[in-house]
């Protein structure tokens, strides 16, 4: 990966309750990371995101997360390494196969929430997700977090013969390892446009970030997450976007 892509989580609204602006993101956006029904989303969101993202030419990738509709995946839950392996397989079997009766194919995997953030703490439970990746398509990426480290993350992938792509955040708050501040402390989401903007291409131009103890921190980033929930942040991902082609970083 040669450019810096663009990816937002989408599919997550649940029957008649709809979350995202997902027709209005789609547009704008490399990677579409689909709900795969265990945080968010159920089959008929599933194939209409899907639809969505053929239509504007977007690569659609499993966004598996542990079984935690009631607190959308951001709860830690006690699982095994191998009940991760066989949750993450279950959840990427079902969104291939409606990918595949739309006429696409899914293209990666992008963990989502609490199992995102644990699996790369826990070298078990990144190896579960690894190896779930492999079984069901060697040839899938596995996107993960961008840190100061990423040395075990690389061990594990380069084992199993599976390729990683590395994720920034436009949006969040970093710690000094780069890893991304606790929505629950004050000021790990940035809400200002222009903030998020500038953030995007210090990430884009390999610069510095500023980690909230004051440090500096480079990640080495294959693609920058956004996020579109209101007219704001659509009109941020938009900026986002252009600023980026303006850089020659994407397409």
């Amino acid at each position: 990966m040669g450019r810096l892509l663009i990816n937002a989580d989408m599919g997550e609204s649940f029957g008649p309750w709809v979350m995202g602006l997902d027709e209005h993101v789609m547009p704008h956006v490399d990677l579409a990371n689909v709900a795969c029904g265990f945080h968010a989303s159920d089959p008929h969101v599933i194939r209409k995101t899907v639809r969505l993202a053929n239509a504007h030419g977007v690569k659609v990738g499993a966004h598996p997360s542990y079984p935690d509709l009631v607190g959308f995946g951001r709860r830690s839950i006690a699982c095994s390494p191998d009940e991760v392996e066989d949750l993450v397989l279950y959840q990427i079997g079902a969104l291939s196969g409606i990918c595949q009766a739309e006429g696409g194919r899914l293209h990666y995997v992008k963990p989502h929430g609490a199992l995102y953030n644990d699996m790369v703490q826990d070298r078990s439970l990144f190896e579960a997700v690894v190896k779930a990746v492999r079984d069901f398509d060697a040839n899938l990426p596995l996107m993960t977090m961008a840190a100061r480290d990423n040395t075990m993350e690389r061990e594990v992938a380069r084992q199993y013969g599976v390729t990683l792509w590395f994720e920034a955040f436009a949006d969040r708050a970093y710690d000094a390892d780069g890893r991304l501040v606790s929505r629950r402390t004050p000021g790990a989401v940035h809400e200002d446009p222009g903030t998020i903007l500038a953030q995007a291409l210090t990430i884009a131009k390999g610069e510095p970030l500023i980690a909230m103890d004051g440090s500096q921190l480079i990640l080495e980033a294959n693609t920058l997450c956004v996020h579109g929930d209101n007219s704001e942040s659509i009109a941020a991902i938009r900026s986002i976007r252009e600023a980026i082609q303006a850089l020659g970083g994407s397409e």
